[in-house]
């Protein structure tokens, strides 16, 4: 099959990037990539044109037939307008697409992260060869992206695959402004707040713990940190994992009933730490979901790794 050459923009809060993918129709192969910082103290039109001037001489190189780009929400992908992100102060519906399209004569598509990672794990990742597959960021927040019947599901505004606003419970950590959250529990953010209440109740009574040996370390609490002592053993960094495991399962058991999927992929946290949350969610899964839906779907770990986000924004950009 001839090669296809696709460009795609990775637009972040502190990086952004430019690359230049083939798909060969076997897999992707990212040939070019160049980045800049993120300039917060400029408008949004100056970093348009710092990034132009990577993407015009490698698009002169190239035989690129569309331009790809990935950006944080809310956005309106219909219209091509980035919408404010909380990442990127002064991007108020800002017309990426037709800044790119204009210049080069190229289609130009825009989708948030979240969709835009679950199609490169779709297309080339974890998930190729399903039809319906949903995508779970579990890393700074906790968000989706469904592909359902085969394509891209974004919802009536660019908002489907929110699942990290759905609240779990009345009380507990605080994520995407809700207490109690998907997000609250199962983001990074989430699993270190987990673990502070842990580690507090266990120095009130006067017994440190492997990943917090004082009230003044507290603040300093992560997830990875967390995930290295509960490597070395330690039984409350275990029990951490343990119960984000089961809130996990909570929200994973609402997708599968919810939307039947073949195939849920979890990206970041979960990769890194899946032996620690893989037993307590899968046992909520098989207590939670109707059986038939829960035997069809298999949860699995993102397979794209460090080149996910480059490959996300390519994936928007060879999207049919």
């Amino acid at each position: 099959m001839e090669k296809k050459y696709f460009a795609g923009l990775d637009i972040g809060g502190t990086k952004c990037a430019c690359i230049i993918g083939a798909d060969n129709g076997e897999k992707l192969e990212i040939l070019r990539r160049e980045a800049i910082p993120t300039d917060k103290t400029v408008p949004a039109e100056t970093m348009l044109e710092r990034l132009d001037e990577i993407l015009t001489p490698l698009l002169k190189e190239y035989p690129v037939c569309s331009i790809g780009i990935s950006c944080g929400g809310p956005l309106d992908s219909s219209k091509g307008l980035i919408q404010s992100p909380p990442n990127l102060p002064g991007w108020d519906n800002i017309p990426i697409c037709e800044y790119f399209s204009t210049r080069h004569s190229l289609p130009v598509r825009l989708q948030n992260d979240a969709n835009a990672c679950g199609l490169a794990e779709w297309m080339y990742g974890a998930g190729k060869g399903t039809r319906n597959m949903v995508f779970c960021t579990m890393g700074t927040g906790f968000g989706a992206g469904l592909v359902l019947d085969g394509k891209l599901y974004a919802g009536t505004n660019d908002n489907a695959g929110e699942i990290g606003h759905i609240r779990l419970t009345d009380e507990g950590p605080i994520g995407y402004g809700k207490r109690g959250s998907v997000e609250g529990y199962c983001s990074g953010g989430g699993i270190a707040q987990v673990g502070r209440s842990a580690a507090m109740e266990l120095l009130q009574t006067g017994r440190p713990c492997a990943f917090c040996s004082s009230m003044s370390e507290l603040d300093s609490i992560t997830a990875k940190s967390i995930s290295l002592a509960a490597q070395a053993g330690d039984e409350t960094a275990i029990e951490v994992y343990r119960y984000v495991g089961r809130m996990l399962g909570r929200a994973m058991s609402i997708v599968v009933d919810l939307l039947n999927p073949e195939m849920i992929v979890i990206g970041s946290v979960f990769v890194r730490s899946e032996q620690l949350l893989r037993d307590e969610m899968q046992r909520v899964i098989n207590e939670e979901c109707l059986a038939p839906s829960a035997s069809a779907c298999r949860v699995v770990p993102a397979k794209l790794g460090e080149a996910l986000g480059d490959i996300a924004a390519i994936s928007v950009a060879a999207m049919k």
